[in-house]
């Protein structure tokens, strides 16, 4: 089966997804899980079913293949936000290594099933190193930027750059801010989300000066997300496809800033699933074939 993922806009053609029942189990589990994993609170399990299949029904339209992760022991209620274990290039998927101490089974777990579904893997990030998805964005097939934050650090930079060696002809390593701290879930994709090949919805006031100049010496336009909506993951938009966008509900005005720049746009109730676990439509889901 076609896999490869160097594009964060192209349509998608296969989707990997964690059902919460899943990644949740029961109650009983997120009433143990949702403080040390630093929750916003405990999701209420039987909503955050709804909710999931919700998110899902609006998926299935756009998404010709979708797979289900299963149950691990290994796992726990942040497996529900696949994006973050694995990256998927041409030549196979890239294993991470946690920046956040309490999901480092997840990368073998996803690991395993991906093998399954024929995608091969090319490496994993090991040792020191830490690499999250949520700090690697592809601007185009051959443009890589990583962001250094606190999940994601120059050991795991190296060997991403390693990795992606014949994948890749410019790889930027964009500086992340300290911003909330450590225990924060702070990612390069908290700050921008790639619309387009030539749009990006972006958090400016968190953005390094250069990389924002960077982006837009690439000719691309840059939609600000207010600073009202930052909080509420206004700038967590997933691209099903170019200018085809699914975002959580509650953001007014970015939804209006999108719309106005010709993008189409779904939204989702995402109190449960995204909100109390601080992860939006991106990192509920991990592509594994974009054209």
């Amino acid at each position: 089966m076609p896999f490869g993922c160097q594009s964060e806009v192209g349509k998608i053609q296969r989707l990997l997804l964690k059902h919460p029942r899943e990644a949740f189990i029961n109650p009983e589990n997120v009433r143990c899980q949702w403080e040390p994993l630093n929750y916003f609170g405990a999701p209420d399990f039987e909503k955050a079913l709804q909710e999931y299949d919700q998110f899902v029904n609006l998926l299935r339209p756009h998404v010709p293949e979708i797979s289900f992760l299963p149950p691990s022991d290994h796992t726990g209620l942040d497996s529900i936000y696949v994006h973050d274990p694995v990256l998927v290039t041409n030549k196979g998927a890239i294993l991470c290594n946690m920046g956040k101490t309490q999901r480092r089974g997840e990368p073998m777990a996803i690991g395993d099933f991906l093998h399954e579904l024929g995608v091969p893997i090319l490496g994993a990030i090991t040792g020191e190193g830490r690499l999250e998805g949520g700090d690697v964005v592809w601007i185009d097939e051959r443009t890589l930027a990583v962001g250094r934050g606190y999940r994601t650090n120059d050991e795991g930079i190296q060997q991403l750059h390693q990795f992606t060696a014949d994948l890749v002809d410019e790889f930027v390593v964009v500086p992340l801010p300290h911003w909330q701290g450590p225990n924060d879930v702070l990612h390069l994709m908290s700050l921008i989300s790639p619309i387009d090949y030539d749009l990006a919805l972006v958090y400016s006031k968190l953005l390094p000066v250069p990389f924002r100049e960077w982006l837009l010496a690439r000719g691309i336009k840059l939609l600000e997300v207010p600073d009202s909506e930052y909080d509420s993951m206004g700038c967590n938009v997933l691209a099903i496809a170019p200018r085809k966008c699914l975002m959580l509900a509650g953001n007014p005005c970015t939804k209006a800033l999108l719309i106005n720049a010709g993008v189409e746009i779904w939204e989702y109730v995402g109190e449960e699933i995204s909100r109390k676990g601080a992860g939006g439509p991106t990192c509920l889901t991990r592509p594994i074939w974009r054209e």
